[in-house]
């Protein structure tokens, strides 16, 4: 007579580098959104990095690293715009 069941896997779940590669496209979201307010010259990039990481680890979550990928790089567009605008890298108040 068994009292446990059987230690096996459930079928429904993923493995951590898939959980990791989500987490990477909503993350490169939040920032890629975040650096259209401040500090665009360091979210960007950084925006951009971990989306084409989730990208290239395959996630779940392809429509969020897009999204990612393009408010990286819009962050740092606007930062051209506002660099060539002003004629200066700092903000002037």
């Amino acid at each position: 007579m068994q009292l446990t069941a059987p230690a096996t896997r459930p079928t429904g779940t993923r493995d951590a580098g898939t959980r990791d590669a989500d987490g990477m496209a909503v993350a490169s979201f939040i920032l890629g959104l975040l650096g259209l307010l401040v500090l665009n010259l360091f979210l960007g990039p950084v925006a951009i990095v971990l989306a084409a990481v989730a990208l290239w680890r395959g996630t779940a979550r392809r429509g969020r690293a897009y999204l990612g990928l393009g408010l990286g790089i819009a962050d740092l567009l606007v930062l051209v715009a506002f660099v060539q605008a002003d004629s200066t890298v700092s903000w002037s108040f």
